[in-house]
């Protein structure tokens, strides 16, 4: 995946993504088929969020967690195709330790296979998404978060209706040699093609987690106010029990997001300050390329009453820069 394409940069791509619609090929992301009798069940007994919470045909964002600390090892998307029939999708530099966990956990009946290099992942977002995706034959009227199979030139296409960017998307997952085809078809029909670069401002914009930043062994979901995604109810999971304590007794550090008050960019690692005294990282930051302003996840100490509006300082390249706390998303939010 580029950083961006030639004749694009990454203000366009973004701009295509906010206005119209773009295609990211984010085919680096992992693969994992888990099959055999309990399969899912298997999965709710590792994962934290609640598989019970939905029903064939509908995929969720959860998270595999450290068994003794509860940091994120990674976040994903699991598709429940049927109760012995579940497809992961998780991050690319994660997905070997993702797997291996899994496989040694993983019943006798219940096979745990990695499919990295036999499948191509293709999203399409933006307002005009729908429109692209019918221009191929393809479903797009379905809900969020719910999913598809259906044809495309000989070959059986996932579709399904989420993305990272916070704008009506669809991901489609299908086999590598229907990538040229559906590539070509999608751009063909004006659908720019869209890099590295703009996906970072697009899901910073929306406060989405980036796994390695916002989200890290050593970041927790009750840290990044990802309890959501906790089944808090179920039996057992991963991390269970290191997460219920920390519920309980309050995070050390929680997310945040900054909006800078003047022209500076804050960037992931500078400190972020508290009447001169250090109070926080940024995790991920960037140019606003919609709000022209720039903006920030940190992770804020809890020693301090936090409240949006707050001001701080962060330390850009020597300068303390002044900004505001506030609860992303930056922009608003059109995903359903």
């Amino acid at each position: 995946m580029p950083l961006e394409y030639a004749g694009g940069g990454v203000l366009k791509e973004h701009a295509a993504v906010r206005e119209a619609v773009g295609v990211f090929d984010v085919t680096h992301l992992g693969k994992v088929s888990v099959k055999g009798p309990g399969a899912a069940e298997f999965l709710n007994r590792c994962l934290t969020n609640d598989l019970d919470r939905i029903g064939a045909g509908q995929a969720q964002y959860t998270m595999c967690c450290d068994d003794s600390s509860g940091g994120v090892v990674d976040d994903l998307i699991a598709y429940l195709f049927a109760d012995d029939d579940v497809f992961l999708v998780p991050n690319a530099a994660n997905t070997a330790g993702l797997l291996t966990r899994l496989q040694q956990e993983a019943p006798p009946l219940v096979t745990v296979l990695g499919q990295h290099e036999e499948y191509v992942v293709l999203a399409v977002q933006g307002p005009r998404s729908p429109a692209a995706i019918e221009a191929l034959g393809l479903p797009a009227d379905h809900d969020y978060m719910r999913f598809e199979v259906a044809p495309f030139q000989g070959h059986d296409v996932t579709v399904c209706r989420t993305g990272y960017t916070g704008e009506r998307g669809y991901e489609l997952i299908a086999p590598n040699a229907a990538a040229p085809a559906l590539w070509d078809a999608l751009t063909g029909a004006g659908v720019r093609p869209c890099g590295l670069g703009a996906r970072d401002t697009l899901r910073t914009e929306m406060g989405y987690a980036l796994h390695g930043q916002d989200l890290s062994p050593a970041i927790t979901p009750v840290m990044a106010r990802a309890g959501w995604a906790v089944g808090w109810k179920k039996d057992r999971f991963w991390g269970k029990q290191a997460l219920e304590q920390e519920k309980a007794a309050g995070p050390r550090r929680t997310l945040w997001g900054l909006e800078a008050l003047d022209r500076a960019i804050p960037r992931p690692h500078m400190i972020v300050l508290r009447q001169g005294v250090p109070a926080g990282e940024v995790t991920s930051g960037t140019f606003s390329p919609t709000r022209r302003i720039g903006i920030a996840l940190a992770l804020l100490q809890e020693d301090y009453a936090w409240h949006e509006g707050a001001e701080v300082e962060v330390d850009v390249r020597g300068r303390r820069a002044p900004m505001k706390v506030v609860k992303p998303p930056f922009v608003e939010n059109h995903t359903r």
